[in-house]
């Protein structure tokens, strides 16, 4: 018996959910449960009570697993009832829906009498869950419907009342922030607009770097240099690009260190062009820490869409940023490597090279 304890401790220190356990990891709550054999219940990962012996704990992947093995739930953590962040996460997709379809963007007043707590803690949970304050997920929404209105091919004015600015003037005030351009502009495929870039070598291979007045809005890695600045000018088709100014190789070679060393940080402002649904996941990776990753069902429970890990994956596949928005740090469910835009290998080296920060 004596033996048979220790392999049974041995073998549960080894799964890698163990340690979700030990460090009561609520981002792994829903992803499984356990038991404990000597009590007879089963718990969510966070589970407040004390850690309980290796030997006694059994993994289950769902809570009706767990009751059909014969436990029942913590009274504590309560694993059959919906978490605190699953209905924080309800909660804020019920704000977020409200927010896209109103006339105009709620007040913290209105988001609060909707879901009966104070404007404190709603401002506070919608900005935990999403990453983004009730106020900038509205106006990210409302940038978001112009682009399409524009790309629909409506009048720059039409356009701006129905995505929801109540004056033109109102929306001059920031169409620089909204569009990273003028209306106009955008509509053109970026008439008008400089964008300055060049090309470097890492380890990796080559790497593009792009910025506009606003900051830093392309890094593409790959094989072949051409193909890297063909796709910057598909993707700005009359923009203006500017390429070889010796200041701005100083930009890349800023990025290209990073590359090479994770660890020291890249702190350049950047010009994030993509839908609400897109700058919520972006958002959340770049939350993810050097030498941590993270499942595409854990960033969808982060961001408030529990059900949206394939929509996760495409956001991650449609990052313009390489590096400076982390998509390398989200893995499979099991920890596995997917797909990744620049190449799963160039994922896994990246992951390689942050390994020491886990130390």
């Amino acid at each position: 018996m004596y033996n048979r304890n220790l392999l049974l401790a041995e073998a549960t220190r080894n799964d890698r959910r163990w340690e979700a356990v030990v460090s009561r990891d609520a981002s792994a709550d829903g992803t499984f449960y356990y038991s404990v054999k000597t009590t007879g219940v089963y718990c969510r990962p966070s589970c407040a009570s004390r850690t309980a012996r290796p030997e006694h704990v059994r993994f289950h992947r769902t809570a009706r697993d767990a009751e059909e093995a014969g436990f029942r739930p913590c009274r504590r953590c309560r694993p059959d009832q919906p978490s605190l962040a699953e209905q924080h996460a309800a909660t804020v997709t019920g704000l977020c829906r409200l927010i896209e379809t109103a006339d105009e963007a709620p007040t913290l007043g209105m988001l609060a009498r909707h879901t009966g707590l104070s404007t404190y803690h709603t401002h506070r949970v919608f900005k935990a869950v999403t990453g983004l304050t009730p106020r900038a997920y509205a106006a990210a929404h409302r940038s978001k419907r112009l682009r399409e209105e524009l790309d629909r091919g409506r009048g720059v004015t039409d356009a701006i009342y129905a995505a929801g600015y109540n004056s033109s003037g109102r929306f001059y005030e920031s169409s620089d922030q909204v569009l990273g351009m003028t209306p106009r502009n955008y509509r053109a495929g970026g008439a008008n607009t400089d964008i300055r870039f060049a090309i470097g070598q890492c380890s990796l291979g080559a790497i593009l770097v792009a910025a506009s007045s606003r900051g830093v809005c392309a890094i593409s890695l790959g094989d072949d240099p051409d193909a890297l600045a063909r796709n910057l000018q598909d993707r700005f088709p009359r923009a203006n690009l500017i390429g070889g100014e010796a200041g701005f190789e100083q930009l890349v070679a800023r990025v290209v260190g990073f590359v090479e060393a994770p660890r020291l940080g890249l702190d350049l402002p950047l010009d994030i062009q993509g839908t609400v649904f897109q700058q919520r996941v972006w958002q959340a990776l770049r939350e993810i820490p050097a030498g941590e990753t993270m499942s595409y069902t854990q960033i969808a429970r982060r961001i408030g869409s529990p059900a949206a890990a394939r929509a996760v994956a495409g956001a991650c596949a449609a990052n313009p940023l390489a590096v400076a928005i982390p998509c390398h740090r989200v893995v499979r469910n099991d920890g596995g490597l997917s797909g990744y835009r620049w190449g799963v290998e160039r994922k896994r080296a990246l992951l390689d090279r942050e390994a020491p920060a886990r130390t």
